[in-house]
């Protein structure tokens, strides 16, 4: 229905300004500020949103089925921006410690088939992983449902635990907390969204979304002094940034608000959920 397609492409709006938001405000003391850059992420996760909806027909008029469909446009979007940026884009690396595009050991490669081969070999990935999950689902029928959450809610935390090893390890080395931060908290908010939703790939998809806002909020708001690994060492180049970039706070307060609100409501009279 258009009526829920609507309301799908909004809930993606705000996912992608949550996520345009922490961009912002990481990035705009060392590359400058852009409303085109910023609305990127705001029109891509309204885009993304709406596609899935037409193409799911995902319950998102129920509050538990719209948080649930926030972590997974926020997935969607990052996966989409980031292949973009990393095997796609053509951009000066000059400016980064650890280099957005890809690369071999800090060593770029320059050959646009072989990026784009390796793109397609992600996205091929990522396909197979939807496909595991929905054959999981069919094998682990008799498991209790919280093993089976366990094991399978946090898959996506593992694939960018070990894409991000790949990118920064071979750099700024390999830390050990780092790297199971993201499987472990993607596990413990599949266990909450397995109450709100009762496929894994919703579960998955949706834990990994809201685990990158976790992480992401942690990194760049409780620690705003301390520049990313891409900008290590790297001078502030607009300081007046870091004191205008504060405007955009109470925004980003008020999403993690309503969605913590969300929570409360939807996980008290919650229904149909896998746990």
């Amino acid at each position: 229905m258009m009526e829920d397609i609507m309301l799908a492409a909004g809930i993606g709006v705000v996912a992608g300004t949550h996520i345009a938001t922490w961009g912002m405000f990481k990035d705009a003391p060392h590359e400058g500020f852009g409303w085109r850059k910023y609305g990127r992420a705001v029109l891509l996760g309204g885009a993304i949103a709406a596609a899935t909806e037409a193409a799911t027909g995902f319950p998102v008029r129920s509050i538990g089925g719209a948080l649930v469909f926030f972590g997974i446009v926020y997935a969607l979007e990052r996966a989409v921006e980031e292949i973009y940026k990393t095997f796609l884009r053509e951009q000066d690396q000059a400016k980064y410690f650890i280099p957005m595009q890809f690369h071999i050991r800090g060593r770029i490669v320059e050959s646009r088939g072989v990026r784009r081969a390796v793109a397609a070999a992600c996205v091929t990935g990522g396909v197979l992983a939807i496909v595991g999950l929905r054959t999981a689902e069919r094998l682990l029928t008799d498991w209790p449902q919280v093993a089976a959450v366990l094991l399978v809610g946090g898959v996506g935390g593992w694939i960018s635990a070990l894409g991000g090893a790949a990118k920064d390890a071979p750099i700024e080395g390999f830390e050990t907390l780092k790297f199971f931060r993201s499987p472990l908290i993607a596990t413990a908010w599949a266990l909450l969204l397995a109450h709100l939703a009762a496929d894994y790939v919703s579960i998955a998809l949706g834990a990994i979304g809201f685990t990158v806002a976790t992480i992401e909020t942690w990194k760049t708001f409780f620690f705003p002094g301390r520049p990313r690994g891409k900008f290590a060492g790297k001078p502030v180049l607009f300081p007046a940034v870091l004191r205008w970039r504060l405007r955009f706070v109470p925004g980003y307060v008020a999403i993690w608000i309503v969605l913590l609100t969300g929570f409360i409501l939807a996980l008290r009279d919650a229904r149909g959920g896998l746990i």
